[in-house]
């Protein structure tokens, strides 16, 4: 299995090695978030790479944007090509080790990049970074697990136990507005902390 570090992000920036860029927000994250009305909201979005969300949310008039990646190349040309990322808050950090508080966490690819082994740890930090009520939001893939990867895929089953113990499942289901490539192979998740 590969390790996935910092390092590794990096050179895929590096070398244009982002086929899980699609240079757009994701439809079903857009289609949510236009209902949403707290611009005050805090949005946290790991692994943005390039930020599209971000610059959507952005533009839409979200005043509370926080951006990780390890990446130092993603978030340099993000800020290139939407200069108002600026007012997001923009970090190259480790996911495990960001501290604060969000009424929302926002997954497009994050998940599907890490290590399954990973998978655990990763459920218990986005439940410790999300306040009360708190929601985690987004788009998970749904085909056979393997280790080949990244991406990582999963099943509806595997979801439901990993999420269950720390958060109450309001919608795990098929999307109905993936992407083209993506169609038929994309879970979206509404998770409650």
């Amino acid at each position: 299995m590969k390790t996935l570090n910092a390092q590794y992000w990096e050179e895929r920036y590096d070398q244009q090695k982002t086929g899980w860029d699609i240079g757009y927000p994701s439809p079903a994250l857009v289609e949510y978030f236009t209902k949403q009305v707290d611009l005050e909201a805090q949005i946290l979005i790991p692994g943005a790479g390039h930020a599209y969300e971000a610059e959507y949310l952005l533009e839409k008039g979200f005043k509370n944007v926080t951006v990780l990646d390890w990446s130092a190349t993603a978030l340099k040309e993000a800020l290139e090509r939407a200069p108002i990322l600026n007012k997001a808050t923009l970090h190259q950090d480790d996911f495990f080790k960001h501290q604060g508080q969000y009424d929302y966490l926002m997954e497009q690819t994050f998940f599907c990049a890490l290590s399954p082994s990973m998978r655990k740890e990763y459920a218990e930090k986005c439940h410790s970074l999300l306040k009360k009520s708190g929601r985690l939001i987004g788009l998970l893939f749904d085909f056979p697990l393997s280790e080949e990867g990244p991406p990582y895929g999963g099943s509806y089953e595997e979801y439901k136990q990993l999420f269950e113990a720390k958060f109450h499942i309001k919608r795990l289901e098929k999307a109905k507005n993936s992407i083209k490539p993506r169609q038929g192979r994309e879970f979206f998740i509404e998770l409650i902390a």
